[in-house]
């Protein structure tokens, strides 16, 4: 992780440039519909601050965070909220939130640490709650382009979740990328419900 947030850093410009304005109403849609209305909502790997400022101005309560700092500092501006520096790894949240977006971010873990990460968020969501997070489509892992990234496809995604049976994949959908010039890549897209009961 260290390299890739190394990445974010010196690329703050390239990257806000590049994902701004990337049209994701469609994907933000399909993820709402599986709320409850007045959802709180964890913008978990924030980036430019996009999807928070879309969040916030349709009334939802949003906590955001980013594990590059200039990157919070952009998206704090941007989204005109606090943006918390944080890395995947210190969620600490226990039955806090509806709903948790994680649009293009967790895919920078290993598998090992992704395991852990998406147990945090099983935790962090109250129960019933929906985690959409997306991938990369494909087979790959391992570094590219200066940043680390865990690909997946239907098949090993199926058998990757059923390690973590927090969390119970309701639907997975393709598209392709939303930004000008990458039409031609896709993604693997995914809700997942918190599973958990808790007594507390």
């Amino acid at each position: 992780m260290d390299q890739t947030l190394t990445y974010y850093e010196q690329h703050a410009d390239v990257f806000t440039a590049g994902s701004i304005s990337a049209d994701m109403e469609e994907t933000r849609t399909h993820f709402l519909g599986a709320l409850p209305k007045g959802a709180y909502l964890l913008d978990f790997g924030c980036g430019s601050g996009r999807d928070t400022k879309v969040f916030l101005d349709q009334g939802y309560q949003v906590d955001a965070c980013d594990g590059s700092e200039e990157l919070c500092r952009r998206a704090s501006e941007y989204a005109r909220t606090p943006v918390t520096h944080m890395l995947f790894h210190d969620l600490s949240a226990i039955s806090q939130y509806d709903g948790i977006w994680a649009c293009a971010s967790i895919l920078h873990l290993n598998k090992e640490d992704l395991k852990d990460v998406l147990r945090k968020i099983s935790v962090a969501l109250k129960p019933g709650g929906v985690l959409y997070t997306s991938f990369k489509y494909g087979t790959f892992e391992g570094m590219r382009g200066g940043r680390y990234f865990t690909d997946f496809n239907e098949e090993q995604l199926g058998v990757f979740m059923e390690q973590i049976p927090e969390l119970k994949v309701f639907e997975t959908w393709i598209t392709n990328d939303v930004r000008p010039g990458k039409e031609e890549e896709q993604w693997i897209n995914i809700l997942a419900r918190c599973m958990w009961r808790r007594l507390y």
